[in-house]
């Protein structure tokens, strides 16, 4: 029997699945999901999957709930047909924005979340770029061994590839305080350029106000990176507030490109440099693979 773990993907993640397979030489399996007249979801594993590792691979997003369902139940039937050992790839994790009670009464839904899939008794979590800056151990709430990745490195390959970036030229920038940690490992990956955040304060879900007080981009060229563009308000009032401070040319880079609403037009309107995000999320801007990321990852933790 084969020692190589299956590639399986659901709806949301059958792109990243056959990517994956072809760049680590591995056995790619089939799920069929399809739903019920009443709408209710029907998972079939196709693949023999009794004492094999096998690495399930899908984003919960697009339609959130039918994605989150079709992964529980794809994992569960998994567990009982006999897999080996289960590697749960999770490129984007829905509700992990919702990290803390902001409104009395609400509910915490990533411990909600968390709780449902530490039952799967999975053996492996990857996630990439999840939002975790308020849950301070991954491994205990999600009762696993836990691997929250970068998309980020690849996009900083991408426009290493694409462009010739001077340093003396180029400032990274993250259009708030939480995106730092993205800024700085663009920064580094495509050569130690200067970078900086910007103040955001929110005012709803579409609006926001940025602070660009003290900085300096007159004449540069300037990379935006963030982990999510979900309505694009956030992008659209950092792009605004830097070209006014005089950057030379604007160009964006997103992990996740959720493009709510009229997002991916109001961006377009813009007129950036460049406008780029990583395909987990399937999206018009998806041009940058993170399947070598999850590779790499699987190799590290030795399921490769």
């Amino acid at each position: 029997m084969s020692e190589k773990p299956i590639v399986l993907g659901g709806s949301n993640g059958e792109h990243l699945a056959v990517e994956l397979a072809e760049l680590g030489s591995l056995e790619l399996g089939d799920i069929e999901v399809r739903k019920f007249p009443d709408g209710e979801t029907y998972v079939r594993i196709l693949a023999n999957v009794a004492d094999r590792k096998v690495i399930y691979i899908n984003s919960l997003q697009r339609n959130v709930n039918e994605s989150l369902v079709e992964t529980v139940l794809t994992i569960d039937a998994l567990k009982d047909l006999g897999a080996k050992e289960i590697i749960a790839v999770i490129p984007y994790m829905s509700y992990a924005r919702q990290d803390a009670r902001f409104n009395p009464g609400e509910a915490v839904s990533i411990q909600t979340i968390a709780k449902v899939f530490s039952l799967l008794k999975i053996d492996y979590l990857i996630t990439i770029d999840m939002h975790l800056h308020r849950i301070s151990d991954p491994n205990r709430l999600f009762n696993t061994k836990f691997y929250n990745i970068t998309g980020v490195k690849e996009l900083a390959k991408y426009f290493k590839k694409k462009y010739e970036i001077r340093k003396e030229e180029t400032i990274v920038v993250g259009p708030d305080e939480e995106a730092e940690q993205w800024a700085k490992i663009m920064s580094k990956e495509i050569g130690d350029l200067d970078y900086f955040t910007l103040e955001k304060t929110r005012i709803s879900a579409e609006k926001v106000v940025i602070d660009t007080r003290g900085v300096n981009v007159k004449g540069k060229r300037v990379i935006i990176v963030d982990d999510i563009i979900s309505t694009g308000g956030t992008i659209i009032e950092a792009v605004k507030n830097l070209r006014e401070l005089g950057a030379a040319e604007i160009m964006v880079g997103t992990v996740h490109p959720l493009l709510i609403g009229n997002a991916y037009n109001r961006l377009l309107r813009l007129k950036l440099k460049d406008l780029v995000g990583t395909n987990t999320i399937l999206s018009p801007i998806s041009r940058v693979s993170v399947a070598p990321a999850i590779l790499e990852a699987l190799a590290s933790i030795g399921v490769v």
